[in-house]
């Protein structure tokens, strides 16, 4: 009876992760695509940078601060589109500097190229071994406040180089947060398909911005 009881609850599971990791994919792949329309309005309409950069605030502090509020219910999927939404409105400058000089369009879609490889990989190196990566955690974390770190510092010195460690990091670390977060969905640790598609969408986001940065600089050169 009790084999009966365990074997029917790991079932259960099983159906259940299946079903967040679905809905998470399917939930990704349509901001993805609706950012990715965003960005194009803002290269269309010239969007500036300050309104660009208020763009962009504004749909990190949604992603971040309300977000968490109605990720439990049906309004957490409107907010989602929203914060997505508005980081790809942001992105509008930055694609229009690199489109407007020799071997723009190719460095954007080498970055492009490139992200979807990287996620595709990380995350069918999950799916297919189904290893935990939750001891990537703490590491993660402290990755990511040295890379926020140098990141303000290079605003001051605007080095070269250590902008694109900064970039070279930066991917490096969302690809760990990729491994860490497919993880987390396949083996019950995220329950929640609205909050596990923003944590992946923030990391192919800041994969493809990075990408793209370095591309331009060995573009440029």
């Amino acid at each position: 009876m009790q084999n009966t009881t365990s074997m029917e609850q790991t079932r259960t599971g099983v159906l259940s992760t299946h079903k967040v990791l679905r809905q998470t994919y399917m939930l990704l792949s349509m901001t993805l695509l609706f950012s990715a329309a965003m960005a194009a309005v803002s290269v269309i309409a010239a969007i500036p940078h300050g309104m660009a950069m208020i763009a962009s605030l504004v749909g990190i502090g949604i992603l971040v601060f309300v977000l968490p509020r109605f990720e439990e219910s049906a309004a957490g999927i409107g907010f989602v589109f929203a914060g997505t939404g508005l980081l790809g409105l942001g992105l509008g400058p930055m694609l229009t500097y690199y489109l407007n000089f020799g071997g723009g369009p190719t460095v954007i879609a080498t970055a492009l190229a490139g992200t979807g490889v990287i996620f595709m990989a990380l995350s069918a190196y999950v799916l297919t071994t189904k290893k935990d990566f939750s001891f990537m955690g703490g590491f993660l974390m402290v990755g990511l406040i040295v890379i926020f770190g140098a990141a303000i510092l290079n605003i001051f010195m605007q080095i070269p180089a250590l902008s694109l460690a900064v970039s070279s990091g930066l991917i490096l670390l969302m690809s760990g947060f990729i491994l860490f977060d497919t993880s987390r969905i396949i083996n019950g640790g995220e329950t929640n398909y609205i909050r596990a598609t923003v944590s992946l969408f923030i990391n192919i986001f800041n994969i493809f911005t990075s990408l793209l940065h370095i591309f331009g600089i060995f573009g440029d050169e």
